[in-house]
């Protein structure tokens, strides 16, 4: 997870740096579905659909916010979405929308026209997975549950790295924390496992999926695995430190620089995970030397990284292929250049007024 990664690097607590994100992205989550609307279907997409749009990113902002600072942060934005689909969906009944007439499918057999109509076991296995992760991961986060899985890790000190600091006590850096049960990635899993009953899926089948799945990631995986290399390297050699001293030169301004590099980070790497980890020490090292809330500039990091998203090379070529557009990425990278550079714009204004007493009270 992003935030989990953030977390190691910059010396803050997961639960700090959600409750701070939750409290950035939010504020552009009530436009970003009107954007979607205008970009596929223009003026006429927004007067006609900025209802249930403009309803999406409402109760998607409210519902991050509420889950990300009172509930569980990996769970803000799958709980977001359900609700907001939710959302949609009852707005929608209420208030329906000229609908765009669409041929009708036809069977071979006899060639009339025949609607698909989706029964209740259907759509209670579509959501099955996304009930089984809320499940999973609210029943983790109980005291005595993330006790127990706590428990199952440890920390040991890296095999042949004795690192110290200038005033000569080891780093904290070489110590690795093995919490592998109460990690992300292992809830994510557990949380598949659970939903292949559910699904009606064979055993085998699944352990296909997961194969493919892996060798479709291999190249990401190495990529993420070197990029952590790399910042655990600089942050434990001073090249961070020395870089978030340069950067803090710039003072009370380094606030619209702070969402500006975990843009760049993102679009770069094409991962929030890489780009926090590449930047998330810098970030506060930065704010403590240019006087601002390292918590703000830390989370600043990872809103301004979810926005490069969108340009980043890896995500384009992955949404394009999605779709059935590959070799079309160049053409997604111009319609979506300029609105990221808008978006980026509102947060960078965003993380300014958070650093001044005008929103210095969202933080935590």
């Amino acid at each position: 997870m992003p935030i989990t990664t953030l977390s190691q690097v910059s010396g803050l607590t997961v639960q700090q740096l959600g409750s701070m994100v939750g409290r950035q992205t939010p504020l552009l989550s009530v436009v970003v579905p009107l954007v979607l609307v205008f970009m596929v279907d223009g003026r006429r997409g927004v007067r006609q659909g900025w209802l249930p749009a403009l309803a999406c990113g409402l109760v998607f902002g409210l519902t991050q916010w509420l889950t990300s600072n009172f509930v569980s942060v990996p769970l803000a934005d799958i709980v977001a979405s359900l609700v907001s689909a939710l959302a949609v969906v009852l707005v929608l009944r209420l208030r329906p929308i000229e609908r765009i007439d669409t041929e009708p499918t036809t069977t071979e057999s006899t060639g009339t026209a025949e609607s698909t109509v989706d029964g209740k076991m259907d759509v209670f296995r579509a959501y099955a997975p996304y009930l089984v992760i809320i499940v999973v991961f609210c029943v983790a986060q109980l005291p005595p549950i993330l006790k127990v899985l706590n428990a199952a890790g440890g920390s040991f000190g890296w095999p042949g790295l004795e690192v110290a600091n200038s005033a000569g006590k080891p780093l904290s850096l070489v110590q690795f924390k093995f919490n592998w049960l109460s990690a992300a990635g292992t809830l994510m899993l557990l949380s598949g496992i659970l939903s292949i009953p559910l699904l009606a899926i064979k055993i085998g089948e699944s352990v296909r999926a997961y194969g493919r799945t892996l060798r479709q990631l291999a190249t990401a995986i190495v990529t993420v695995m070197a990029v952590l290399g790399l910042a655990y390297v600089m942050n434990a050699s001073g090249q961070t430190t020395t870089l978030g001293t340069q950067m803090a030169s710039a003072g009370a301004a380094f606030a619209v620089l702070s969402p500006v590099l975990g843009w760049l980070g993102v679009a770069v790497t094409g991962s929030d995970t890489s780009s926090n980890s590449l930047f998330g020490a810098l970030q506060v090292a930065a704010a403590h030397k240019a006087g601002l809330n390292p918590l703000l500039m830390a989370a600043a990091n990872s809103s301004g990284g979810v926005l490069g998203k969108m340009i980043s090379p890896q995500n384009l070529a992955i949404a394009a292929a999605a779709v059935g557009l590959a070799g079309k990425e160049g053409d997604l990278f111009r319609k979506v250049f300029g609105w990221s550079l808008l978006l980026l714009a509102i947060m960078c204004l965003i993380v300014v007024l958070q650093s001044t007493p005008v929103l210095s009270w969202m933080i935590p």
